[in-house]
């Protein structure tokens, strides 16, 4: 499994709009695409702007490819990213998803 991250950079007090629009673009966008498994978008404040983080998770690089185009590394990005956005990485990472730590389980 893949794990892709993108950063971007909104005008403070904008991040729960902005998730709004990555709801309606990137995240259907991504999840309508055969070998994504899972899309979350994170957002916080940080002073004079909000901070927001995505991060979906891939079979392969052959399903970032079908979502991406041939250079996986581009970012996607949407007409509406140009209202909101007053930063943005224009480069998405991969990570190599190499286990998982369970959390606590629930006492019976």
């Amino acid at each position: 499994m893949i794990a892709r991250t993108w950063r971007g950079t909104v005008a403070a007090g904008r991040g729960n709009g902005y998730v709004g629009v990555v709801g309606r673009t990137g995240l259907p966008d991504s999840r309508k695409t055969p070998g994504n498994l899972g899309f979350y978008v994170m957002q916080r404040p940080a002073g004079d702007h909000d901070e927001i983080l995505t991060i979906s998770l891939w079979e392969d690089e052959a399903s970032i490819e079908a979502f991406a185009g041939e250079d996986i590394s581009r970012a996607v990005f949407y007409a509406e990213d140009d209202e909101w956005l007053i930063g943005r990485d224009r480069h998405a990472d991969h990570w190599e998803v190499v286990g998982e730590i369970p959390g606590p389980t629930p006492e019976s």
